[in-house]
């Protein structure tokens, strides 16, 4: 079993490499997802829930439940390339590393104007409609080092043409892979 890690500022296009992946039959471990059901369960926000979890519980505990999903999954006998969505810091991609041989980055690129408007449109609970909040998310990112993810990947897509475009760049990456 492959697991990579996909990173990228939101808006970027983490999702819709997410999306084609499934199509090809990984399993995608959204460590978003793992924040918004545990906001759930301790009726808080999103935002909150990660700020409290990281209080109460270090730094890392994100990508310790990740992780944690993960290995539950291969004790299950699960085989299919398993993609972690959302890694933002070195010290998580060094986290993978540590637990699962040949783990690799892909990261998302898009620039600021062309991410604000996507998530304008995609108005999920976390996305702001306005441009300061969605700067102050992004500072917020980048302060935990997924500046760093980006630049070190080993692989980087640029997600600033037509859809169609960025498409095709995804399955080219997969192919490489083996995906």
């Amino acid at each position: 079993m492959q697991v990579m890690g996909i990173s990228g500022l939101p808006g970027s296009g983490k999702g819709i490499v997410s999306d084609i992946a499934t199509e090809k039959g990984a399993i995608i471990v959204s460590m978003g997802d793992i924040v918004r059901e545990e906001a759930k369960k301790r009726g808080e926000g999103s935002k909150e829930t990660a700020k409290n979890l990281r209080k109460e519980f270090g730094e890392y505990i994100i990508s310790e439940l990740t992780i944690e999903k993960i290995k539950k999954l291969q004790d299950e006998g699960v085989e299919k390339t398993i993609i972690v969505e959302g890694i933002r810091s070195l010290h998580e991609v060094d986290m993978f590393k540590e637990n699962f041989d040949n783990f690799m980055i892909l990261s998302i690129f898009a620039n600021t104007n062309i991410r604000f408007e996507r998530l304008k449109k995609r108005m999920r609970e976390d996305d702001s409609q306005d441009f300061n909040e969605f700067k102050k998310r992004d500072m917020s990112e980048l302060g935990f080092g997924i500046g760093s993810v980006i630049s070190l990947s080993d692989r980087l897509i640029i997600n600033e043409s037509d859809m169609e475009s960025f498409i095709q760049d995804i399955n080219d990456f997969f192919d490489e892979i083996g995906l």
